[in-house]
């Protein structure tokens, strides 16, 4: 699918009606906008700017507008302004369909000169413009409809390979090369890697378009029961490997720049979707919920290595859900000691570590990995948990009275390390 196609068909509805328009997709993602003409700064209000900079409208923006019934419309409306949510201006939408489905929506600018603009309503047609706008916003339609076919199809080639176990691979590497071949005129040997979002939220149906964004050739939900994880059963340590996820591959300018993958991953994460489903009404919350984050596979240029960065990104957004310091975008080669972790089987705190990980002694844990983190330096631990150095010691002994570890040794050290980073995970 050529971009240009919607852009063009973006400044044809802006020429037609005089007015700034910009193209969304239904999970009001960026597609296109059209050029803001005159000197009139009123006219990019913050709504519009925030969405051409951040490529997405906010989730206020997205409840006002849908208030309207705007997934719903066959006809353009008119979408009055609501400061609260930051929309300064009104605007008409025209909505983006195609069969029956809404793929989009177009919204124009309106700064006064739109007010008497007739949109046409029962046994009354539209002034001719809006009709022009409206047989622009069908090919618009027309055309998200095609790629959103087109990139299903990748979708499900994508999952096939990732899930399919090692012996019967070849199909599925050779049917995903010629996918993206035909659909995509990918060029076979270019540098590629794979972006896990997780949580995702795969019961969501019917999604969205894969967004704009350079390299994001497809996207696909991940089972939660194995998670892409068919070539290493009961691999994985802790709740994130019954977690669905998202799999998304990226192709990248250069094997040493991974750049594309982090535009994508910041990008999905700002998902509606990103963040998994809604917890059910009512249920209490027995930990805290470190919210959605992604990982980045190490680049290979050969598809039939796929899984296995997949299995990197998925490890790589455990970790980073697990350690704040990683950010919420991490990459496979930085995780240090969690890609060891990462690949360990589940099983059950080691038993000198148990009694530190129980609720009653959250801090003292902390102090814990705090005092291994800074490698056994007081003073550095000390500044770092904002506590005077004698607390400190205090809070080592009762660390080694309660697991029976002697902080002197390095064996021990690393033993109660290590439990404390799986417990994160």
């Amino acid at each position: 699918m050529v971009r240009g196609d919607y852009q063009q068909l973006v400044d044809e509805i802006s020429a037609a009606l005089g007015a700034p328009a910009t193209l969304e997709d239904r999970d009001f993602g960026l597609i296109a906008f059209g050029a803001h003409e005159g000197e009139d700064d009123e006219v990019m209000d913050p709504v519009r700017t925030r969405s051409i900079l951040q490529r997405r409208s906010s989730a206020a923006v997205r409840a006002w507008f849908e208030a309207f019934g705007i997934a719903r419309a066959t006809a353009p409306l008119r979408i009055p302004p609501d400061p609260a949510a930051g929309v300064f201006k009104g605007r008409i939408c025209l909505p983006v369909r195609h069969r029956g489905v809404v793929h989009g929506y177009v919204w124009l600018l309106d700064d006064g000169h739109l007010t008497d603009l007739d949109l046409g309503g029962p046994g009354a047609p539209p002034d001719p413009r809006i009709a022009q706008a409206m047989e622009s916003a069908a090919r618009i339609g027309a055309l998200l409809a095609e790629e959103a076919r087109a990139g299903s199809e990748l979708a499900g080639l994508l999952r096939e390979l990732l899930t399919t176990k090692a012996a019967g691979r070849a199909a599925a590497v050779a049917a995903l090369r010629d996918g993206l071949r035909d659909t995509l005129r990918f060029t076979p040997g270019a540098p590629l890697t794979v972006v896990a979002v997780l949580p995702w939220d795969a019961a969501a149906a019917d999604g969205p378009p894969l967004p704009n964004l350079p390299g994001l050739l497809a996207a696909c939900p991940m089972p939660a029961a194995d998670g892409g994880r068919a070539d290493r059963p009961g691999s994985g340590n802790g709740a994130d490997t019954g977690t669905a996820a998202l799999a998304a591959l990226v192709r990248l300018r250069e094997p040493g720049s991974l750049a594309p993958a982090r535009t994508a991953a910041g990008h999905l994460l700002r998902s509606p979707r990103a963040g998994g489903p809604p917890a059910p009404a009512g249920r209490a919350a027995h930990r805290r919920d470190p919210g959605a984050a992604a990982g980045i596979g190490v680049p290979t240029r050969e598809p039939a290595e796929l899984p296995g960065v997949w299995r990197q990104a998925r490890d790589a957004a455990r970790a980073a859900r697990a350690e704040p310091r990683l950010g919420s975008v991490a990459e496979w080669d930085a995780l240090g000691a969690y890609r060891l972790l990462t690949a360990l089987p589940p099983a059950a705190a080691d038993p000198a570590a148990a009694p530190l990980l129980a609720p009653a002694h959250a801090e003292l844990a902390r102090t814990a990995e705090a005092f291994l983190d800074c490698a056994g330096q007081a003073g550095r631990t000390a500044q770092h948990l904002g506590i005077h150095r004698q607390t400190l010691y205090y809070r080592l002994g009762r660390i080694e009275q309660l697991t029976g570890l002697d902080l002197d040794e390095g064996a021990d050290r690393l033993l109660l390390h290590m439990a404390l980073k799986a417990a994160r995970l």
